[in-house]
């Protein structure tokens, strides 16, 4: 339930924003997709900047592990021959 309500909550933000800036909602496609590329590429500006004040040494590969999965999620798996015959 907590989760959800924080969910309201950003959505309240997120439209008090929208006003501010006199765009209407919902917004235009490209605009709606690269704001959701800001908000996963934010996500990971906080870990990230507690790495590095934690005085741990960022790589190249460490970020790209890291972030990978939360940016793009699960890829979906292909379901197996048997699920695609009883399926």
């Amino acid at each position: 339930m907590k989760l959800h309500l924080a969910a309201l909550g950003a959505g309240l933000l997120v439209g008090v924003i929208y006003s501010l800036l006199n765009i209407r909602s919902p917004a235009p496609p490209i605009v709606a997709l690269v704001g959701l590329l800001g908000i996963l590429l934010g996500e990971q500006l906080l870990p990230l900047a507690k790495r590095i004040w934690g005085g741990q040494a960022l790589s190249l590969s460490m970020v790209v592990e890291d972030c990978r999965h939360h940016v793009l999620g699960p890829l979906p798996a292909r379901p197996s021959a048997q699920e695609d015959r009883h399926g």
